[in-house]
């Protein structure tokens, strides 16, 4: 029977930071003029004045401390608030085919893969730059990979879900090689306008070899022992932009077409639905928290890992068993689990066991269990 191994891994970092400081005060400038320009409505107790944001209210309420973004000037600039990317020629490569190459050709490079012999590249995040043609397509050309690629989107789960793809295509003898691409522009969806959601996101783009036991080379590797998937559908976590914005006769850049989500509610549901799947699928493969050396999660709130973290092992987890990566990065959607992988793994022995779990919108959550080798 064919064995699906992790061989590489690969991540891009924008060259932009903005820290939580940075942050609140181009966030508190804008609430200043708001309040200003509508001080009689105020004033008459006919609108609410906004709240300013704070460093201490956003790390209490998350632990993110910064984040990397593509544009950090836009963002900072109080008669702005978003990120300014400038539309590309269609003879140029798009934003998320540089980010998706960069991390690709390391991942490669560590797993001693040439690009030509990837047989399948499937790229995976919570919004795609375009409808087609698919970019997973367009990064196949530039790479020069072989085979097939297809886009796919299961918001923050993205990349477990296409790992799961992956590993199958492998473990049924229909490829060798696949590469995972997860290209995260999470500051152009986030509405810098709302001080409940304003500094949850950052930027990031990771990549992920799979092959086949037999045909890998690299010294490092994880053997996947298994891969298991849920979904729920959820209205508490949300983003209505999309192509029939237009049709609909609705503003495609109005606010509410952004994320927004209902913060209390996603903790008080997913956490206990993300903790039963990782423990139900270390069950089935006999297994338990106890034989657990790492847990890869997604990075989007330190609370939400902690408490799964503490239901799956039973005890608070150290640093070295839930890596926390966060508060540089903040939440990278799909990128987050991966990343921690990436940067927290080099400390696994032959035979220690970890999960790289990923949840969000949908809700979705999808679990990967992997074996040092």
């Amino acid at each position: 029977m064919n064995e699906a191994v992790i061989t590489g891994t690969g991540l891009y970092t924008p060259e932009h930071a903005i820290d939580n400081a940075a942050l609140v005060s181009a966030f508190n400038t804008w609430v200043d003029s708001e309040n200003a320009r509508h001080g009689d409505e105020i004033a008459r107790g006919e609108r609410e004045p906004l709240a300013h944001s704070s460093s201490e209210f956003i790390e209490k309420a998350s632990g993110i401390k910064s984040r990397y973004v593509l544009d950090a000037a836009g963002i900072l600039d109080p008669e702005r608030l978003r990120p300014r990317l400038p539309q590309r020629a269609n003879d140029e490569p798009s934003i998320q085919c540089e980010m998706a190459v960069s991390a690709a050709r390391q991942a490669l490079e560590n797993a001693r893969v040439a690009a030509q012999d990837i047989d399948l590249v499937i790229v995976a995040c919570s919004n795609l730059e375009r409808a087609y043609p698919a970019v997973a397509v367009e990064v196949q050309q530039a790479l020069g990979t072989s085979g097939y690629g297809f886009d796919m989107n299961v918001a923050c789960s993205s990349a477990t879900f296409a790992i799961d793809a992956a590993t199958s295509a492998i473990v049924s003898g229909r490829i060798k090689r696949a590469l995972v691409i997860n290209p995260e522009i999470c500051s152009a969806h986030l509405n810098f306008q709302d001080r409940d959601s304003h500094f949850i996101f950052g930027d990031a783009c990771t990549a992920v070899v799979l092959e086949n036991s037999a045909d890998a080379v690299a010294k490092e590797r994880f053997a996947i022992l298994g891969t298991r998937l849920v979904t729920q559908f959820s209205n508490a976590i949300r983003n209505n932009a999309g192509f029939l914005n237009r049709v609909t006769d609705s503003d495609p850049l109005a606010l509410d077409k952004l994320f927004v989500q209902e913060g209390r509610r996603v903790f008080r549901e997913v956490c206990p639905m993300v903790a039963q799947l990782i423990s139900e699928h270390l069950a089935s493969l006999e297994l338990s928290g106890d034989d657990l050396k790492t847990m890869w999660l997604h990075q989007a709130n330190r609370h939400m890992n902690d408490l799964i973290a503490r239901k799956v092992l039973g005890f608070e987890p150290s640093e070295e068993q839930a890596p926390i990566i966060l508060d540089r990065y903040a939440n990278t959607s799909s990128a987050g689990s991966i990343i921690a992988f990436h940067l927290h793994r080099s400390g696994l022995k032959k035979g220690d066991i970890g999960v790289i779990c990923s949840f969000g919108a949908g809700y979705s959550a999808g679990s990967v269990i992997v074996q040092r080798q």
